[in-house]
């Protein structure tokens, strides 16, 4: 019958095999807490994605700060 030998009088090696007996996968689940973000919040990002396709639309030009048209 083999003694129990506590933790922290076991050799690096055999702390090492212990802990990773006990360690384990989170398989299919992934922890990682997500947040939909809010359709109310002001995205610039957003906005300048619509801009860029009513340019691209219309023929005008964008600039960063404002769409101009040259016609």
């Amino acid at each position: 019958m083999k003694k129990y030998v506590s933790l922290d009088k076991r050799s690096k090696k055999a702390k090492k095999e212990y802990y990773s007996k006990m360690r384990s996968t989170w398989g299919e689940f992934d922890p990682v807490t997500k947040s939909v973000p809010s359709a109310k919040t002001y995205d610039r990002k957003k906005e300048k994605t619509k801009l860029r396709k009513l340019s691209d639309e219309s023929g005008c030009g964008y600039n960063a700060e404002l769409l101009f048209c040259l016609s």
